[in-house]
């Protein structure tokens, strides 16, 4: 395949589906198949989730600081995380959930030798907690674990199918990008990611991949080389 290693960035909120629930278990076993499939090809995967199904900070007159805030919103990925550790293994693939917050009764600490000697030993890991700091998105820690653990893609599975110059959920005539580089997605605006993870990945030369994980065997083909969704590189 075309990628040995991969992080894989998930939003929390594609969990919830149509259903008003905070997780919809079959979206959630429904991803851990996907997965599954990708992993028994012999790729090594490492998962970013976030937690917006759970947590997305409050739209009302009550104001919450926002350091207090954010680590409600790691809290909210590590409940994500067990339900995707305890779903993957389920389906009997051997999975780590690791933590940048101590947490030692749920998960490890994040310990980037331990992350990579899991990944070598072909087990999943699930990197949950954001960076452990707050002002820092998931978005952010996707693209810092894939430096770390010398990733060789960031795939960012959404519900659309692809980056667009509008959103295509309000203008059918949006026109979807196949390839575009990083100073192409900047000068237009697009918010692929957080303008900090963007300009992280940008400076390590990182590719991202855009792609629509709602659709059937759509991550195993983007992992095949087809063309699917966009790809964000040099």
């Amino acid at each position: 395949m075309k990628y040995k290693r991969i992080l894989l960035k998930l939003s929390g909120q594609a969990l919830m589906g149509e259903n008003d629930g905070v997780i919809d278990p079959e979206i959630l076993l429904r991803y851990s198949g996907e997965i599954k499939k990708v992993h028994e090809k012999g790729i090594e995967i490492a998962i970013v989730i976030g937690g917006g199904n759970i947590y997305r900070g409050f739209n009302t007159d009550y104001k919450i600081d926002r350091v207090q805030g954010d680590y409600m919103g790691m809290l909210a990925t590590l409940i994500n995380g067990l339900a995707l550790q305890n779903t993957l293994e389920n389906l009997g693939v051997e999975t780590r959930l690791q933590s940048a917050i101590n947490v030692n009764k749920v998960a490890e600490p994040y310990i980037k030798r331990k992350a990579i000697r899991h990944l070598d030993k072909n087990r999943i890991v699930i990197f949950c907690a954001g960076t452990g700091n707050p002002y820092f998105t998931t978005d952010s820690a996707a693209v810092l674990r894939a430096i770390e653990i010398e990733a060789d893609v960031i795939l960012k599975g959404t519900r659309v199918d692809g980056i667009y110059n509008e959103d295509p959920a309000k203008n059918s005539d949006a026109f979807k990008f196949e390839k575009i580089t990083f100073n192409e997605a900047i000068a237009k605006g697009l918010k692929i990611m957080d303008k900090t993870a963007f300009t992280l990945s940008h400076e390590n030369k990182l590719p991202i991949i855009v792609f629509n994980m709602n659709k059937k065997d759509y991550l195993s083909r983007v992992l095949n080389g087809e063309k699917i969704g966009t790809i964000v590189n040099l």
